[in-house]
């Protein structure tokens, strides 16, 4: 069976090892799609840019989703290696994907119907509209192969082959990058063009992907019914939570898109420029929530939890110097960035405050994330719900609503970075707390005088006994065996 490589070894040699291997697979995707920026900047129509920026949004909103499942999948799936379960694994590994792909199709098919609808509500207009709708009618009805291809990723990732998945990503990447210049040049599609490869693209990032889950590991089980049905409780135990954390923040952005709207397309591309290289710079930070959630589910699994609390201060440290050095680099390059995509006036003054300023309150937006991996992987997943959903909305619509009334466009981005840092520290503090909990609740359970054993005739005939007991606030059960049950009591005699 797959081994728990994350119980031994250095923590931060694993957090770096798998943070840097998901990140060049993730930063692969972003940078195609800053490459679909740029191509598509080149047909030289303002509308045609702002019109990603809003389509990216409600992009951003639909693989949100898929994230939000595939997190069930990284914290079911390395709990169970960590308790060196296979066939536990491999049952939530096909359970988990099965149910995404479910609720994925009924999104995607019902958002496909709406895409108009939805795009005016953040502010889209006239050809901007007609272009943003062509674009996402046509991206939309892959979202369950993206969320089957995340799920994948995220199966490898918890038994800690984050190679295999990153080479997954990493084709992705590379069939847009050659496909996009084909479908929008030499076809003459345009937007529709680009559209169309970033469908192919992820189709390749599934195959591969699945490939490494099925074939190279074993972790894919066969489809069961009845156990589909009893697994959906602990799956949407931590998938619901997931998604509602994740859709939290594109609805976060929405609103942003939409108040910048009001101040023009020109601010409205500048976002949308942002909004492209905003992951490509912190791609790191992006891939270290995915990350770090098998390190800490196999060691949560296996009750190490001073390397889970280890894990939290090494990746802390990890956020603040990549920030540091990104947020650098990012100011240095804000003329590159500019001439590189020909925003106007407008657009380049939302570009260089982002660069010279926004960029370093990314540090704070990272401690969230790092709070919510470990919500999500130490079994309360709410917890990473309720603090998002408060960063989507009560850190971002008062602060930047008044931001843009006191201050205009750039306001609104300095609304979005003071609540942000409110929610990060925050979020970090209840994570710490967290694990202390948890760790108490199980060394008191380990303190606790063992019942009286029972008389030798009273020891049950069946195979196996239930023993209940209480750990982390939550009912667990534990099989114990007749025969180590007998083995206990010949030991006290």
């Amino acid at each position: 069976m797959p081994q728990a490589k994350f119980l031994k070894g250095s923590i931060f040699k694993h957090i770096v090892v798998m943070s840097s291997t998901n990140a060049i697979g993730l930063t692969a995707l972003f940078l195609v799609d800053l490459i679909d920026l740029f191509f598509i900047s080149l047909l030289g129509e303002v509308e045609l840019a702002a019109a990603v920026g809003y389509a990216g949004t409600l992009s951003f909103f639909t693989t949100s989703i898929a994230i939000g499942i595939s997190i069930s999948m990284t914290a079911l799936v390395s709990r169970a290696i960590g308790q060196k379960d296979r066939t536990k694994a491999r049952r939530f590994a096909i359970h988990v994907a099965a149910l995404g792909f479910i609720v994925t199709s009924l999104v995607s098919g019902l958002l496909w119907w709406f895409v108009p609808e939805m795009l005016s509500i953040i502010g889209a207009k006239g050809q901007t509209l007609a272009y943003a709708t062509d674009y996402l009618r046509i991206l939309v009805p892959s979202l369950p192969f993206i969320c089957l291809a995340m799920n994948m990723g995220a199966a490898l990732r918890a038994v800690g082959d984050a190679k295999q998945a990153m080479y997954s990503t990493l084709t992705g990447g590379a069939v847009n990058a050659v496909l996009d210049p084909i479908f929008i040049f030499a076809l003459g599609m345009g937007i529709q063009g680009a559209a169309i490869a970033s469908v192919l693209a992820r189709f390749a990032v599934l195959a591969v992907g699945f490939y490494g889950a099925n074939y190279k590991h074993q972790l894919i089980g066969r489809f069961h019914w009845p156990h589909f049905k009893q697994d959906i409780k602990p799956i949407v135990a931590i998938a619901g939570p997931g998604i509602l954390t994740n859709v939290a923040t594109p609805f976060g952005n929405a609103y942003v898109t939409a108040v910048i709207a009001q101040f023009g397309d020109g601010y409205v591309a500048g976002w949308a420029v942002v909004g492209r290289i905003l992951p490509v710079a912190f791609g790191m930070i992006f891939a270290l929530s995915g990350a770090i959630g098998p390190i800490i589910g196999q060691n949560f699994g296996a009750h190490y939890y001073p390397r889970v609390r280890a894990t939290l201060n090494e990746s802390l440290k990890f956020v603040t110097l990549y920030i540091l050095v990104a947020a650098m680099f990012l100011s240095f390059s804000q003329e590159l960035i500019i001439q590189t995509f020909g925003v106007g006036p407008e657009g380049a003054s939302i570009v260089r405050l982002f660069c010279q300023v926004i960029a370093i309150s990314f540090i704070f937006s990272g401690g969230q994330f790092v709070a919510n991996a470990s919500f999500n992987n130490l079994g309360f997943a709410s917890y990473s719900t309720v603090l998002n959903v408060g960063k989507s909305t009560l850190g971002t619509f008062p602060f930047v609503y008044f931001g843009a009334a006191w201050f205009g466009p750039s306001g609104v981005l300095y609304g979005q970075a003071l609540g942000t840092m409110i929610f990060g520290i925050i979020a970090v503090i209840v994570a710490y707390r967290l694990v202390d909990r948890i760790e108490q609740n199980w060394l008191h359970h380990q303190k606790m005088p063992e019942p009286e054993p029972q008389a030798e005739g009273q020891i049950p005939l069946t195979p196996f006994s239930s023993s209940r007991v209480y750990l982390c606030g939550e009912l667990a059960e534990e099989d114990v065996s007749a025969s180590d049950h007998s083995a206990r009591i010949k030991g006290k005699e």
